[in-house]
């Protein structure tokens, strides 16, 4: 053959992986429309999601929502199906997790068969189970249900351990998530889910900081996550010490995963705690509800310089510096954590940290507690990207839901949209204004006429970035469940690098 020929099929096979990486790993910035001279956005191609297992228990029910927003064209080949994964009973201890890893699979009646299949854009579709050995879930939505398409697990637990609502985004593998506000307190079970979508077996590290630094653990050698399976590691399993506030770092050594920490607290119920935004220093909290009882700070500075952090709450009239705690210094590779108390007073709001000029970039996660004595319950807002040009979260309900916007810098205009139900009805869209340094919470648009569960669209109209979560509150026996989700761009488009014709490929 001659080299003329070879360079032709050279030169296409590049071009072809380089577009196959953007078309499955969309940046997650919601930067502008293109990203430079010479490329343009495009609707992704293809989209990958992982929930993780829901917490085991003969008093829970999980509900899972799914939905892609309307408005892309293209080929409907297959629906967006979630999939159970492979997982194993138990994973105690990090040895026990690569044993019982190997020896589990899917059940016979599970294997293949999709737990949630959506066909169309535009209308969520949803399913609720009570079985407590659901499995976690795996898929990938192409073509016209790959821009946005997004998932949610929600999880009631009526009693015992964990008791409270459990809710999580289902989320894209990657190779690296920050956990502040982990723990292995007395009283407390933090499990660490890996999930891995791929055919082969991905190696991952689990790094936990505590007050004084890296804490030595049994998984130096790192946890064998199998093909298409999840492993749960229990935290405390992996040190001897009681930690009231811990940082863990999941870090896969080869492959890719989706991580999360489903947390329990003999005292104040659980739920799931999301993975920091990735490090820098200017982080937004956004979401904290007006009533909070208490709420606690955990941070962290994974670099190699110190970060000193000015604290500022955004609420409904701007921003404010909340008594007593207008400043926090964090030590390289050491976990902090500042209980704020009832830092809200009555008002929504956000918390703002932004580290003093030449800090070090930060990771954080606030728990928040509502309610009091026995009735109180619990829930997790960590460092949120802004919501760039669009967000989306799956799992709304015609009652009990809070979305919060905050605007850090400068005023904005966002479009939210409620889908249709699930059971019916129609979309509604409403504008609302969020002003600088400000955090807006309004009950959102419902659909008109529905029925079942909705999905929320934001979207930005004008102006400067805007963070936003959405809290759903289910009280129950005079608890006041609830959860918080993180509202971040839906990786629905990707920066797609133009391409010209150039001969001079074709000379030897």
């Amino acid at each position: 053959m001659k080299h003329t020929t070879l360079s032709l099929f050279a030169a296409t096979a590049a071009l072809a992986v380089v577009t196959g990486v953007a078309a499955l790993n969309p940046p997650s910035d919601g930067a502008g429309t293109g990203a430079g001279t010479g490329s343009s956005r495009l609707p992704v191609q293809r989209s990958t999601l992982l929930c993780p297992a829901p917490v085991s228990s003969d008093a829970s029910e999980t509900t899972y929502a799914a939905f892609t927003p309307p408005g892309t064209d293209g080929p409907r080949t297959s629906p967006a199906d979630l999939l159970p994964a492979a997982g194993p009973a138990r994973a105690d201890a990090v040895k026990e997790t690569r044993k019982d890893a190997r020896r589990q699979g899917a059940s016979g009646r599970d294997a293949g068969r999709p737990v949630l299949s959506l066909r169309e854009p535009g209308r969520p579709v949803t399913v609720t189970t009570d079985r407590a050995d659901a499995p976690a879930l795996l898929g990938t939505a192409d073509g016209a249900l790959a821009p946005g398409w997004t998932a949610q697990q929600t999880t009631t637990v009526a009693s015992g351990g964990g008791r409270g609502l459990h809710g999580v985004a289902c989320a894209a593998p990657d190779t690296s998530f920050w956990f502040p506000g982990a723990s292995t307190a007395k009283g407390r079970q933090d499990y660490v889910h890996l999930t891995n979508p791929d055919s082969a077996a991905a190696v991952v590290d689990l790094e936990l900081y505590g007050r004084d630094g890296r804490i030595g653990t049994p998984a130096e050698d790192g946890v064998n996550v199998p093909p298409r399976s999840t492993v749960p590691v229990l935290l405390s399993s992996l040190t001897d010490a009681a930690h009231e506030s811990l940082t863990l770092h999941v870090a896969a050594r080869s492959g890719r995963v989706g991580a999360a920490v489903r947390t329990t607290d003999d005292a104040l119920g659980g739920d799931w705690l999301p993975p920091s935004a990735d490090a820098s220093p200017a982080v937004v909290l956004p979401g904290i509800p007006a009533d909070a009882t208490s709420v606690r700070l955990v941070a962290f500075a994974p670099g190699s310089r110190d970060a000193d952090l000015r604290l500022r709450l955004a609420g409904p009239d701007g921003p404010i510096t909340p008594a007593g705690h207008e400043s926090l210094h964090l030590r390289s590779g050491m976990t902090e954590a500042v209980d704020l108390g009832d830092v809200t007073r009555g008002e929504a709001g956000s918390l703002l940290l932004t580290a003093e000029r030449g800090s070090a970039p930060v990771v954080a996660a606030l728990r928040v507690t509502r309610g009091k004595g026995e009735g109180r319950e619990t829930a997790f807002i960590p460092a949120t990207p802004a919501v760039g040009a669009r967000a989306t979260v799956a799992d709304n309900r015609l009652q009990g839901g809070v979305l919060s916007l905050t605007a850090p810098r400068e005023a904005a205009r966002v479009r939210v949209t409620a889908s249709a139900g699930s059971g019916g009805g129609a979309p509604v869209s409403r504008i609302y204004t969020v002003g600088a340094g400000s955090t807006l919470a309004v009950e959102p648009p419902r659909p008109r006429g529905g029925k079942g569960v909705y999905a929320l669209t934001v979207e930005k109209v004008s102006g400067g970035p805007v963070h936003a979560s959405r809290m759903l509150a289910l009280p129950r026996d005079g608890v006041p469940m609830f959860t918080i989700q993180p509202v971040a761009d839906d990786r629905s488009t990707v920066v797609v690098p133009e391409v010209e014709q150039d001969l001079s490929v074709l000379n030897d």
